[in-house]
């Protein structure tokens, strides 16, 4: 009776095996050529084995973050930065590391390696890990860390798009600040926004001041050419965004721009800009010339937008040895 639970058992891993593989047995090139994970113990290539437990508080309970790399040329873009901030949204979270600030790094470089893609983006995730399905997390055994490759084109953002002020509330600053899972209003909020033929929307906060899009953050340039970012005291710190502060300035000394800083910008200010953009890691600037079908400036990409986006795109490129880490494939 023993072998023919054995031989029951071995037949039902086999078919769910080969099921798993059915989704990927027609893809040429599989998009997400290498995934990290804690619970496994080790990097996987295989996309049907990139699984993680249902029990998993991340899954059920939405208790976990989230941060994303940027790959191009074979380099991580700002992944320290990106680190630092993924530490701290843990912080914020409660959920403590499984492994050292130097071993989360080590194995990012390591999986962006073993998947041999050389463009692309690294996502990776801290939940409080699996156990139960309890709303504590007190008797998970231990927090999980998960990572994985996704390949992708990363260009240059150089057509205009239009969009909306979202209806959909914002997350309180306590949730917004950090990058968490919890992306519901998120997702309502870009669905609305398609809805509407936009390709994202705008989020004003409670005090009227702009807030951020979706998952990007947004910049402004005033008619005194004064490029402007919302404060980031209610929203995500955006790693591109603070990068961008920091390059921006050379437009400063060329006399092309008046002055760069952060504020609190209200809507009709917003509206009368001559030119606005989202701020991202995969964009790394994408022009925005039209919001509530009201045209911004002139209604064109502006030169501006586009030259700040040539000072990001070269950082990404061929910026600094501190800024992007070469992968040793």
């Amino acid at each position: 009776m023993c072998h023919w639970y054995i031989l029951i058992f071995c037949v039902c891993v086999y078919q769910l095996i080969e099921k798993l593989h059915e989704k990927w047995s027609p893809v040429k090139k599989k998009p997400y050529p290498a995934m990290y994970s804690s619970v496994f113990g080790g990097i996987i290539l295989d996309p049907a084995m990139m699984v993680i437990p249902i029990d998993d508080h991340m899954v059920h309970r939405g208790h976990g973050v989230f941060d994303t790399a940027v790959i191009l040329d074979g380099y991580l873009y700002e992944v320290d930065a990106h680190l630092d901030r993924f530490l701290r949204s843990a912080s914020k979270a409660r959920i403590t590391l499984p492994f050292p600030r130097s071993t989360l790094r080590s194995i990012l470089v390591q999986l962006t390696a073993a998947s041999q893609c050389k463009e692309g983006t690294l996502r990776y995730w801290l939940s409080a890990g699996p156990g139960n399905f309890l709303l504590s997390p007190a008797k998970c055994p231990t927090s999980a860390f998960y990572a994985v490759v996704i390949a992708d084109v990363v260009s240059q953002c150089k057509n205009g798009v239009k969009v909306i002020t979202s209806t959909i509330p914002m997350k309180t600053p306590q949730f917004a600040t950090m990058k968490n899972v919890n992306y519901l209003p998120n997702v309502l909020s870009i669905m609305e926004a398609e809805d509407k033929g936009a390709y994202a929307s705008i989020w004003v906060d409670d005090d009227g001041f702009i807030a951020e899009g979706p998952n990007v953050n947004v910049a402004f340039i005033t008619n005194d050419k004064e490029l402007i970012l919302p404060s980031f005291d209610k929203i995500l710190s955006g790693c591109t965004a603070k990068r961008l502060l920091e390059l921006a300035p050379k437009l400063v000394e060329q006399g092309r721009l008046k002055s760069v800083k952060t504020a609190n910008l209200t809507v009709m200010e917003a509206k009368g800009a001559a030119e606005m953009m989202y701020i991202g890691s995969t964009l790394p600037i994408l022009p925005i010339i039209m919001w509530d079908e009201q045209p911004i400036g002139d209604g064109k990409v502006g030169d501006l937008t586009m030259a700040l986006s040539d000072l990001l795109w070269h950082d990404m490129v061929a910026g600094p040895n501190t800024h992007r880490i070469c992968v040793p494939y």
